[in-house]
């Protein structure tokens, strides 16, 4: 390095399993199950503004989203469960960035967070581009599973959660609270929550 260089900024993040993922780019071969596990149980949706002893973190929500698409769609492949389960992976070394926040930053963040989903999905068997119709089945799960943390756990009303996510469609109860009863977990129930679902999709 010439004198007076400045040496590139760490992009690399140290996980407990002792991989380096670099964040601009990722590789498949830096991914590993228990780290995404353990760091989503400690990751906190609606940044924390939620009811209870314990953050209902981004691993809970993710095993909702998973539940409500094979919900939707009984006959789902187990590969496509296991894409619905991975769906918020990256946030396991990003954090889980509010909706309104990630829409100030622009595309570039959500590129960003797309080729880390990428890598993830390609680690585990996966395509690293799911089919269009599994992406939308997800989606329509995600926003299913925000609605029901909304009103049961961020304290929006009934109104004003259905005019932000929409209607859940499809679920018992047309997607009212009796449909899931949420309660937030501590850290390691939620890590052993997601590894047992993670293995049985496997």
């Amino acid at each position: 390095m010439a004198r007076g260089a400045k040496e590139a900024p760490r992009a690399w993040q140290r996980m407990l399993s002792g991989r380096r993922l670099d964040l601009l780019n990722p590789s498949p071969l830096d991914v590993e199950i228990e780290d995404i596990a353990h760091g989503l149980a400690r990751v906190a949706r609606w940044n924390g503004q939620t009811k209870g002893d314990h953050a209902f973190s981004v691993a809970q929500h993710c095993l909702l989203v998973e539940a409500i698409t094979s919900h939707l769609e009984t006959s789902l492949a187990r590969q496509w469960r296991l894409a619905g389960l991975l769906h918020d992976a990256p946030e396991y070394v990003i954090g889980d960035m509010i909706s309104p926040f990630k829409a100030a930053v622009g595309l570039d963040y959500r590129a960003f967070e797309k080729r880390l989903l990428a890598a993830i999905y390609v680690r585990f068997g996966l395509p690293a581009d799911i089919p269009q119709w599994v992406e939308q089945l997800i989606k329509r799960a995600d926003r299913a599973a925000a609605y029901l943390e909304a009103t049961q756990l961020a304290g929006f009303g009934i109104k004003e959660g259905r005019k932000l996510f929409g209607v859940p469609r499809g679920l018992a109860g047309d997607g009212t609270r009796a449909f899931y009863s949420l309660k937030p977990l501590a850290p390691p129930e939620a890590s052993a929550q997601y590894l047992r679902k993670f293995k049985q999709l496997q």
